[in-house]
């Protein structure tokens, strides 16, 4: 079986910064958790690679209509959820074969294991806010296990 690696980034707030366009490079697939904030953060990813986002609380422009509030996908045969804010992730994902849930919304990077289910939150990669880092986040998918990763960037 071979391996995955799908990028995730979140709460670019309309700010795709240069360090995180190369930490995404030689992904198989991104996810975008929402709070995009203008369209050409998206054509700019699907450059890389094969792209799915989810619309965030901010994304309320026009061009955010065409960009759903929840997607399900299955990578490397994993079942993944994404959603923007972790207060809308539902609670039977586990008993529907889900077994990766990615959220944005908080801007804090976390990797944590709940009732079966690997959460990843990549952070925020737009605009600092507070005094959080600015992060990305990946999922490696092997041998149909997927574990996650946080990445640091130097703003």
């Amino acid at each position: 079986m071979t391996s995955l690696r799908i990028g995730l980034i979140s709460d670019t707030h309309g700010l795709l910064r240069p360090q995180a366009l190369a930490a995404l490079q030689g992904c198989d697939h991104i996810l975008h958790a929402g709070d995009i904030g203008k369209p050409e953060i998206l054509d700019a990813l699907r450059q890389l690679a094969p792209l799915t986002a989810v619309r965030g609380n901010n994304d309320v422009d026009t061009w955010a209509g065409a960009v759903r509030e929840v997607e399900e996908l299955r990578l490397g045969g994993t079942d993944i959820y994404l959603v923007h804010d972790q207060a809308d992730i539902p609670h039977d994902l586990q008993e529907r074969g889900f077994s990766v849930v990615v959220t944005g919304h908080s801007h804090k990077p976390l990797i944590a294991k709940r009732a079966g289910l690997l959460h990843v939150n990549p952070g925020s990669a737009g605009p600092r806010r507070f005094k959080l880092p600015v992060t990305v986040g990946f999922i490696l998918i092997e041998e149909g296990e997927a574990r996650a990763e946080l990445r640091e960037l130097d703003p």
